[in-house]
């Protein structure tokens, strides 16, 4: 989702909310380059956004900040008659809104603790991380009954490994060197469109 399907990474703008982005977007790069743990990182990095007001969300989200071709891709894989899904390290609040927008037919990410309408600085539940982002998509092949050979996945980070190798066509998107490592494909550009190009190559015209 984030740097991928949108043009943000949602924790960095909760951040920017609270006035600590730089804080916060350093941790973030250095947990995409895969210098940090995932959970670890995430956890620290949620903890210094308690305190922040839900409803302030709005602000990131008006108008959602997506990746340019982002909606043209998933109306083009939809057409195709492909399921559309996001599995994300980062926060449902925005998943499952991305979700609705595009007409996805799911959304995994991680759920923030809130209490009186603020952030506690905690997660609720069971950290998706890169683990668990490979795990969905095994288990959407099993109950879509989709073939292996018939899957996509496309990342930009280091937690994005495991899910690119879980695929037949693993993209990566603007994506770190580590991950570039696992793709089947690299794209560097300003939008998303360029996913078409890659599957056309892979599976013919």
């Amino acid at each position: 989702m984030d740097s991928t399907l949108l043009q943000i990474e949602c924790i960095d703008e909760i951040a920017e909310l609270l006035g600590i982005k730089a804080e916060i977007a350093q941790l973030t790069e250095r947990a995409m380059q895969g210098e940090l743990d995932f959970e670890q990182s995430l956890r620290a990095r949620v903890k210094l956004l308690a305190g922040a007001e839900v409803a302030r969300f709005e602000q990131i989200f008006q108008p959602i900040p997506l990746m340019p071709g982002a909606q043209e891709l998933i109306q083009w894989l939809q057409q195709l008659g492909w399921k559309t899904a996001v599995v994300s390290g980062g926060f449902t609040w925005f998943a499952e809104r991305l979700k609705d927008f595009l007409g996805l037919d799911y959304a995994l990410a991680n759920s923030l603790a809130v209490e009186h309408g603020r952030l506690t600085g905690e997660l609720a539940g069971a950290v998706v991380d890169d683990k668990a982002k490979a795990d969905s998509l095994a288990r959407l092949q099993r109950q879509w009954q989709i073939a292996p050979q018939q899957t996509l996945a496309v990342g930009d980070g280091a937690n994005d490994k495991l899910l690119l190798q879980q695929a037949a066509v693993g993209i990566a998107f603007n994506a770190k060197a580590t991950l570039r490592e696992v793709a089947t494909h690299s794209i560097d550009g300003d939008s998303l469109t360029l996913v078409k190009n890659c599957l056309s190559r892979h599976y013919g015209d």
